[in-house]
């Protein structure tokens, strides 16, 4: 296969389409339809969210389709990966990967401790995936998803730690003048 080319930008307003229809087909299959587009509009236009996509190169230079998406909440020392999805046709070409690489570097740069996120218990790619980028398992969570007929479903939370928990060190000075 061809490797593809990508380009990573922040997501815009008429992104919220097609970004939830992927949340919808990809994540939340079988559990009902959370982040439909005005919900993910809100988490574009959310100045403590970073929204970004990855589309394919079209002719041109033009990006392209939509090939995956991620959504990261920013707090005071946490960031919570909220969600991340690969087209199928897309996935094991390392887009997700640098996907979660942009938003961790944005988290360690906007002073983030840690950045936590949920996936399915039974989400065994998605488990390795996460360990290999350096998370690791924290608590199972049964019954944290629920879906259609009552349906329930067990979530596994993961943790990556960027930096000690606490203030950050003041490490900025205003230069010196000399006195004259």
């Amino acid at each position: 296969m061809t490797p593809r080319a990508i380009t990573i930008r922040l997501a815009e307003p008429r992104d919220a389409q097609a970004i939830a229809l992927m949340s919808r087909d990809f994540i939340e299959t079988g559990l009902g339809w959370k982040y439909d587009a005005p919900r993910v509009l809100r988490a574009i236009r959310d100045r403590e969210t970073l929204a970004v996509v990855a589309c394919e190169s079209a002719k041109g230079g033009l990006a392209g389709a939509i090939t995956a998406f991620a959504i990261m909440e920013m707090g005071d020392e946490r960031a919570h990966l909220v969600l991340l999805a690969v087209r199928p046709t897309h996935r094991r070409q390392g887009i997700g990967l640098r996907l979660l690489e942009w938003l961790i570097e944005s988290a360690r740069t906007a002073g983030m401790a840690s950045v936590h996120l949920e996936l399915r218990s039974t989400n065994d790619a998605a488990r390795r995936f996460y360990r290999a980028a350096g998370f690791y398992e924290t608590v199972l969570v049964p019954g944290y998803y629920r879906g259609g007929e009552g349906r329930k479903e067990g979530a596994l939370r993961m943790l990556r730690v960027l930096r000690a928990p606490g203030p950050l060190p003041y490490t900025w000075r205003p230069p010196r003048t000399e006195d004259t």
